[in-house]
Order: C-alpha cells, then sequence, then structure tokens
C-alpha cells in the first residue's frame, strides 16, 4: 500500500495480487451465466389445472381474437387475414376505448402456434393480451 522509499533493500512484498483473483471471478461469472438458463429446463413438470381463475363475461364490446384448430383467425366474429390483424385490433383498441385483447384459442392447437401469434402481436405493439379459458368441470 505504501511506497518503499529505500530502493536498496529488497525483500518480499507484501500487497496481494489481485490479478489471478478478477480472473478466477470472471471465469465463474461466465460458468454461472451459461448454466443458469439450462436449470429451468431441466425440471420436468406438469402443470396444474385450476377450477377457475378469473370469471369473466366476454361481451361484443371487448376485443377478442380467436385462433381456430385449423389456424384461422377471427376478431369477434369477423375473419380475418394474419397481415390485417394488427390494424384491426388497435382500431377495435379506439372503439372499445381499451388497451386488453382478450385471445381465445382452440384447445388443440400446438402451444407453439399461439406463441408466435402472441409473439407477433406483441412486437406490433399490442402488449396487453389475456388468455381466455373455461371452466374446467368438476
Amino acid at each position: 500500500m505504501g511506497a518503499n522509499l529505500n530502493k536498496n533493500k529488497k525483500g518480499a512484498i507484501a500487497d496481494i495480487n489481485v490479478t489471478p483473483l478478477v480472473d478466477v471471478m470472471l471465469v465463474l461469472l461466465v460458468i454461472f451465466m451459461i448454466t443458469a438458463p439450462l436449470m429451468l429446463n431441466g425440471i420436468k413438470l406438469e402443470l396444474p389445472k385450476t377450477k377457475e381463475v378469473n370469471p369473466m363475461n366476454l361481451t361484443t364490446k371487448q376485443v377478442v381474437l380467436s385462433m381456430t384448430l385449423s389456424g384461422e383467425l377471427f376478431l369477434g366474429k369477423d375473419k380475418v387475414l394474419k397481415n390485417e390483424v394488427i390494424n384491426l385490433v388497435k382500431g377495435r383498441f379506439k372503439e372499445a376505448k381499451s388497451e386488453i385483447l382478450y385471445l381465445r384459442a382452440d384447445y388443440g392447437i400446438k402451444y407453439g402456434n399461439v406463441a408466435r401469434l402472441m409473439s407477433y402481436l406483441k412486437n406490433s405493439g399490442i402488449t396487453n393480451i389475456a388468455l381466455v379459458t373455461e371452466i374446467e368441470p368438476n
């Protein structure tokens, strides 16, 4: 910490060399950054089914987007094309004075198809998406 004013004396330096310590810490940091996301992927889960989450009664005033098993999209009761969905939904938001899109998807649709649709909507600025489900019978 202090400087050695007497240059004729040679001896052991009492300071700690921190370079190897920093190198080891950076290697550990990189290892944890790589392995942390992989930890959750290794857990096998069977997600729970719910009786009732949030009861909602959909009305014609709400903006409801439905996706059928064949991949067709319906905004309310009107069939729409994927490239038209964004503009139509934003127009319905202005009419309904709401920024919530209620997404209904057929049970048989692959999870990836619904995820791609949600990603497409979110990338276009539609971020408030509520997934609509049915109540599980007893």
